[in-house]
This record gives structure tokens, sequence and C-alpha cells, in this order.
């Protein structure tokens, strides 16, 4: 091919280009126009979900995320329509099809991963339970430490943490101790079967009235339950105002002190177990008896 053809060629496809690009200036111009305002659209949309997410959670975390797709989402339905006053709707429908496959793909691989990042969200929203609160759930109890896009943190009563996947907490039923401010104690006693059971009654029930930490606003319930081996047993029911473990565990502990004491001052008897032990072959022969006739045997 001769240099004079070369020339020739590059300059009609240069020439080519330029026509096309003056061409294109206004349908550039359009198209740099929508982007910027679909992007002055996704900065406007991020505040308003900002502010509105804030009175629905505190969780920071679940507000950027949303505040994020919301403006990724925008500003993509502009990028595509740019491309389409730019007459490149075969590149739109590439760009459609390859994220269509690509999130197939993404799903498949992470279904567990985005289960619990769906039930993080959705923890977040319905807020059943904040930092702070104690719950169980899952067999697992303690306070929960943070809640994240994964992971629902939990430090146990002995202090150890445990991550708990958000779909095992939103899944399954769990316990909210603290949601309601109040906790009921039922604490196990019983009296010997000597005792006045009425009178038993009125000094327990006298002795955790006397309680500071006992909701005077609820009646203090007492309800014997069972005919024990040595004794006649009973619940002992009373309400304490709860947000902390430390306030179930002294507010019990204080309860047995008090029951212990309003017994002894009242010569009522909390007893051991007791024990009946029959000799002989039978049974129901006296130790006494049963040495004698072995006695006399021998």
């Amino acid at each position: 091919m001769e240099i004079g053809n070369i020339y020739e060629l590059v300059t009609g496809k240069v020439e080519e280009w330029l026509t096309t690009t003056i061409e294109m200036l206004p349908n550039l111009a359009v198209a740099l126009l929508v982007v910027i305002v679909f992007y002055a659209i996704a900065k406007g949309i991020r505040k308003f979900v900002g502010k509105v997410l804030s009175k629905v959670t505190t969780n920071k975390t679940v507000t950027g995320l949303a505040q994020t797709v919301l403006g990724v989402l925008v500003i993509g339905i502009g990028v595509f329509i740019a491309l389409s006053i730019l007459n490149l709707d075969g590149m739109v429908t590439s760009l459609l099809a390859g994220a269509g496959i690509i999130g197939l793909a993404l799903g498949f691989a992470f279904q567990d991963i985005a289960s619990n990042f769906i039930s993080g969200v959705l923890l977040s929203v319905r807020h059943p339970f904040g930092i702070g609160d104690i719950i169980e759930t899952n067999d697992l109890f303690g306070t929960v430490e943070k809640l994240n896009l994964r992971n629902t943190i939990i430090r146990t009563p002995q202090g150890q943490i445990i991550y708990v996947p958000n779909k095992v907490v939103y899944e399954n039923p769990f316990i909210n101790y603290t949601k309601n401010g109040e906790r009921r104690i039922d604490l196990a006693c019983g009296v010997s079967y000597g005792d006045d059971l009425e009178k038993a009654r009125k000094i327990a029930i006298e002795a955790i009235e006397q309680l500071d930490m006992t909701d005077t606003s609820k009646d203090v319930e007492l309800y014997f339950d069972e005919f024990g081996g040595s004794s006649v047993n009973f619940k002992i029911r009373f309400w304490i105002a709860f947000d902390k473990l430390p306030q179930y565990w002294g507010a019990q502990s204080e309860a047995i002190i008090a029951l212990k004491k309003a017994f002894d001052e009242n010569d009522i008897m909390i007893p051991y177990p007791i024990r009946t032990l029959d000799f002989g072959i039978r049974g129901g022969e006296k130790l006494n008896a049963s040495m004698i006739n072995n006695g006399n045997n021998a």
C-alpha cells in the first residue's frame, strides 16, 4: 500500500471521528447534565434518608448502608439514562445482563452472609432489643454488647463474649428481660409439717414486703405447691425494678436472708431432708430390735 493511500485512509478516519464527535456534542452535554442532576438527587436522598432513619434506629451502620445503597442506585439510573441518550443502548443491555448474572452468582455463593446481613438490618429497624439489654436466645444468656450487620455480640455473666449470627437470633424465639424494666423473682422454700402454714405464709409475705427493692405497687404472692419428703414446700413471688443482673441477684439474696431471719424469730422451721432407715429383711424394724434378733440367731 502506498504512503498516499495510508495518509488518505487515516485522514478519512480522523475526519469521520471529528464529525461524529461534533454531532454528538449536544447529546454529550445532555448526558453530562443528566448525570449531574442525578448526582444532586442522590445527595439529597442520602440526607433525607439519614434524617428519617435517625428517628427509627440508632444503628449508624444501617443508616450509612441505606444511604449508600440508595445513592448508588440513583446515580446508576442516571448513568443508564445518559448512555441511552448517547445511543449506547447495547452497552446498557450488556451492563444489565452482566449485573444480573453477577448478582445471581453472588447470591448463591454468599447465602449465609446475605441472610445475616438482612437479619441485622431488620433487627436494627424493628429494634426488639438494644445495647445493654439482657437477652436469652438459643440457650445463650447475657448482655447485648453490640449489633452489627453480621452478628449480635453478647457478654455472658461470666464475662465471655459470644458472637451469635443475626439469622439465628432473628429466626428463633428470644427473651428480652429488660424490655419492661421489671422482673419477678420466684423463690422456693419449705416449712416443717409441724408449723402453722397460715402463720408461716403471713410472716413470709411481711418479710418480703419490707425489703427496699420490692415493688410495692404489686402484691407479694405465696402459694404452697407440694408435700415434700420433709417439708410443705411453697413459692413466694415478688416484683423488682430491673435493668441490670446485680439487681436481680441482690434482691434474691436479700429475700433469702429476710425469709430465714423472719422464720427464726418466729420459731418456724425450714427442715433438713429427713431419711427413715428400715432394718430387717422386710423393713419396718428398728435398729436395736434388729441387733437383738441377729444376736439371738447367732
